[in-house]
């Protein structure tokens, strides 16, 4: 980590639809507090609000990180899981391996990575089957 850099972990358990939202309301309060654009924050809720849901219905459980510092603002969601198989396949909207329970609490819409790729300035995805999958996502203050 670099100097000057503030850092907060949430954790995220798989299948807790009953808290889901509960890490992305503390990443915005926490940003908001601090006098972040509200134009980069709206992004910033969206995008953390997705990751925590991925991690959410897709993963084992895993973290979900923000990394602050003068410059920018950097989500990290970091999963243990299954992995994705096909990440171009997963970028692309309406394209969702949620479960039946995830769909029938009106989750799993397949806009997850999308929506956190065109709501970030920079966007990077790391997946190893088996193993988990690494999101991190950057937002330029300045």
């Amino acid at each position: 980590m670099q100097p000057n850099v503030l850092t907060n972990a949430y954790d995220v358990r798989s299948g807790a639809f009953q808290t889901a939202g509960d890490a992305s309301a503390s990443i915005k309060r926490k940003l908001k507090q601090i006098g972040v654009d509200s134009g980069i924050l709206r992004r910033i809720a969206v995008a953390s609000y997705e990751a925590e849901l991925n991690l959410i219905i897709h993963s084992l459980g895993g973290t979900l990180t923000l990394e602050m510092s003068p410059e920018k603002i950097v989500l990290v969601s970091q999963d243990v899981g299954p992995g994705i198989a096909d990440i171009s396949k997963a970028m692309q909207e309406g394209y969702s391996t949620a479960s039946e329970e995830a769909r029938d609490l009106g989750f799993g819409a397949g806009m997850g990575l999308p929506n956190m790729k065109r709501n970030a300035d920079g966007f990077d995805i790391a997946s190893e089957l088996g193993k988990g999958t690494r999101i991190e996502m950057e937002f330029h203050l300045k």
